[in-house]
């Protein structure tokens, strides 16, 4: 039984409850026993005689029938009139009960932060100051003042990276509880919309290749967003930072393509509706202790459905936005696997999506690659040089393979996101999130040149 209808079976049933009795008692005067007279039977030796007291007996006994009809009726009635008054103001309690707290989540999401909560998972019981506002499904408000220490006045040593508005810090909050920041400056329109948009999208999401949101807060212009820390950064500061992705086997960016494909096919098939990332990058794919890979940075992320697509002001970054969105503005969920198929063309030659060829021309990793991707004596060639003949030749061919579908101009010819994750399963280890049995899983990489 629905909530909805709730209501009117109680109605129902308090209605025959109360009204049962009063018409048994009608049902017991009025109708007589068909099988006792109410009368004594006639004898043939009786003689009748008509007389004036038997007559005024029979009126006064009618009368009072009559009379005793009357009452009864007056009484259903009485009690009709009166338990239609009880049910009609117990139907406008339930219905209060049901409907009147339901919060709205898009009126909220555009309030004040003391009306914004957003419901919780069970690590914001180590915050002591966190304030737990709203009802359930809403995200907890942190104070400025202890986002304030925590990131020590935002001390420039703490600066995990930089972002189109604002910088994300390092923070340490109550109980020693260490944290990722970011800052965003909302003194323009766009920025308030994406702090909004990214809000409200990671309260509702919950999957372990998604950033955790673990609360929010602002002050004055600025809005903050606090995530999970993610240790190992970001897979762009891996692979193009100093370390040039010397961490990074060919197992573990095998690993990585995986947990990325794996979070947005969650994005994809599993949110209702659909949740298209918009900008998907190597700076958006965060590594934890154990460089297991998580989406981020939801807020250029739309709801597929929920407007019209065509009317979005065009988002994304250069060498990452596929061919129909940057030309017509066509988005769909093949936008996102067009940029996982740059990602993963990252990982495999270690370059990055655009590269300077000169003050006044650029190449992407695509235009670069694609003629050699499909030639098998070239690709082993341009593979990146920390992982160059780690692999089994015939995994290295397939993911090629997986990456020249992904980038495809056509939209059409582009793969789902779950055919890509069945494809990348069988290469990653079993002891990695795979299907693949190896009798050795080497972490760290071999030493080069």
């Amino acid at each position: 039984m629905t909530m909805k209808l709730l209501p009117m079976f109680l109605m129902f049933h308090m209605f025959i409850l109360i009204l049962h009795k009063p018409i048994l008692v009608l049902a017991s005067v009025v109708v007589p026993s068909p099988q006792v007279s109410p009368f004594p039977p006639i004898l043939p030796s009786m003689t009748i005689i008509a007389t004036s007291p038997g007559v005024h007996d029979g009126e006064d006994e009618d009368e009072k029938m009559d009379s005793h009809r009357k009452k009864i009726r007056a009484f259903v009635v009485a009690s009709t009139a009166l338990s239609a008054i009880i049910l009609c103001l117990l139907s406008f309690w339930i219905y209060y009960i049901i409907n009147g707290s339901k919060p709205n989540r898009k009126k909220n999401l555009k309030n004040s932060d003391s009306e914004k909560g957003l419901g919780f998972a069970p690590i914001l019981s180590k915050f002591n100051s966190v304030k737990k506002v709203g009802k359930k499904g809403c995200v907890p408000i942190i104070d400025y003042e202890q986002i304030e220490k925590g990131t020590e006045n935002f001390k420039e040593s703490n600066i995990l990276g930089e972002g189109g508005f604002g910088c994300v810090y390092k923070a340490s909050l109550d109980d020693n509880l260490v944290v990722a920041v970011k800052r965003l400056n909302c003194e323009c329109q766009y920025a308030e919309r994406e702090y909004e948009n990214e809000v409200e999208l990671l309260s509702e999401i919950q999957h372990p290749n998604v950033i955790s949101l673990l609360g929010c807060g602002s002050h004055e212009d600025s809005r903050f967003i606090i995530y999970e820390l993610m240790q190992n950064g970001s897979l762009e500061t891996q692979l193009h930072g100093p370390s040039h992705g010397s961490a990074l086997t060919w197992h573990m960016r095998m690993k990585i393509a995986l947990d990325t494909a794996r979070g947005l096919k969650y994005l994809h098939e599993h949110c209702y509706p659909a949740v298209i990332h918009r900008d998907l990058k190597s700076s958006n794919i965060l590594l934890d202790a154990n460089f297991n890979a998580k989406l981020s940075d939801f807020g250029l992320a739309i709801i597929d459905g929920s407007q019209n697509k065509n009317n979005i002001k065009l988002s994304g970054t250069l060498g990452y936005v596929a061919p129909e969105y940057l030309l017509d503005g066509k988005l769909t969920d093949k936008s996102d696997v067009y940029a996982f198929g740059v990602v993963l063309l990252e990982l495999l030659l270690g370059r990055k999506p655009v590269e300077k060829l000169s003050s006044s021309q650029c190449q992407s990793i695509v235009t670069w690659a694609m003629p050699q991707l499909t030639d098998r004596a070239k690709l082993p060639n341009i593979v990146d040089n920390v992982i160059k003949n780690t692999m089994d030749p015939k995994h290295l061919f397939q993911v090629a393979a997986v990456a020249v579908l992904c980038v495809q101009p056509e939209p059409c010819y582009r793969p789902l996101i779950a055919d890509v994750l069945h494809s990348l399963i069988p290469l990653v280890p079993v002891e990695l999130g795979g299907t693949l049995r190896v009798s050795q899983v080497t972490h760290q990489p071999p030493n080069s040149s």
